[in-house]
């Protein structure tokens, strides 16, 4: 009799898909990190906290807003988007990219709140870009099913024109990849991206969470970028700033921050849930030579709610001059 050959489950196609898709090595440890984390409270370390991990927290900030009168303004708030326009003035810009528009997204939380994603699409619909950047979370929570956040996901790709870059934040799952790349995501996993014009060349680099998972792997992502190229990172958080400039990006796009969210008055973030100089939390800063922007966001976490911190939708265009 001869012994038949074991049938692979769901999960055992999906490890192999992701193995050929990102290295055995670094799809083994993202899966291990979140089967192993995603309900915890702290980190894995367990000494990082993480506010959007501890769902209890999510009820009292809710009931607080309720009973100070703001939870309806926030809500409406958050519904509410600006579109942003910042200029990269960038000394050896290829001639070729004069004028380059990017259209940066971030922090979406497709599945938080219908009524906001619905705004981020009327928001781009009328925008004149020429590629698109995605830095991260995607999904409502840190843990469970995707398939809500994956549809969501589909909606938005229907609204975004021409190529569209993207990398993961510490609230998506690895398992969302296949899926988003299905529907015509290009997901940079510690990968780069060569955009041409001419002759001459642009080059997008993306890392994985480095956050919560710690999975960015900016050597990976550029070393065979060419010296002197221009190029421009694509990072969930802030937090690895230091880094990036000492590998010699140009450019740093990311978010993670939702600029505070609930801010004071006067725009003074809370809390930013990132290991960066408050200077970095959100817009424009620098760091040794390297320019970088910290998007607020187009959604929300934890709670559905905005307060002196708008959702904005950023246009970087790229111009050739001095920093």
């Amino acid at each position: 009799m001869t012994a038949q050959a074991p049938v692979p489950n769901d999960d055992d196609l999906l490890r192999y898909r992701l193995s050929l898709r990102m290295g055995p090595v670094h799809a083994r440890q993202r899966l291990s990190i979140e089967n192993e984390s995603e309900q915890w409270v702290t980190g894995r370390d367990h000494r990082s906290f993480h506010l959007e991990n501890l769902y209890s927290a999510h009820g009292f900030i809710r009931t607080c807003l309720k009973l100070s009168g703001l939870l309806g303004r926030g809500q409406a708030n958050s519904r509410v988007l600006k579109t942003v326009e910042h200029t990269f003035r960038i000394a050896s810009l290829p001639p070729a990219f004069e004028g380059f528009r990017i259209l940066h997204l971030t922090d979406l939380h497709v599945d938080m709140d219908p009524a906001n994603l619905e705004a981020v699409i009327r928001q781009i619909e009328p925008l004149e870009y020429d590629l698109c950047v995605l830095t991260g979370d995607y999904r409502k929570l840190t843990w469970g099913p995707v398939d809500a956040a994956l549809e969501g996901m589909a909606r938005l790709r229907e609204a975004i024109r021409g190529e569209a870059l993207a990398v993961l934040g510490n609230h998506d799952s690895i398992r969302m990849v296949p899926g988003l790349e299905d529907m015509g995501f290009r997901l940079l996993l510690n990968e780069h991206q060569s955009i041409r014009r001419d002759d001459q060349i642009l080059y997008i680099a993306g890392v994985d969470d480095p956050h919560f998972y710690k999975v960015h792997n900016l050597q990976r992502a550029g070393d065979d970028i060419p010296d002197g190229a221009v190029s421009l990172l694509l990072s969930h958080s802030p937090e690895i700033w230091r880094e990036a400039a000492h590998a010699g990006y140009d450019l740093f796009l990311c978010g993670h921050t939702h600029g505070g969210q609930i801010c004071l008055p006067g725009g003074f973030p809370v809390t930013l849930d990132a290991d960066c100089p408050r200077a970095m939390g959100r817009g424009y800063w620098r760091h040794n030579g390297m320019q970088g922007y910290t998007s607020p966001g187009a959604g929300t976490s934890v709670v559905n709610v905005r307060l002196n911190c708008p959702p904005e939708v950023t246009i970087h265009e790229l111009t050739q001059g001095p920093e």
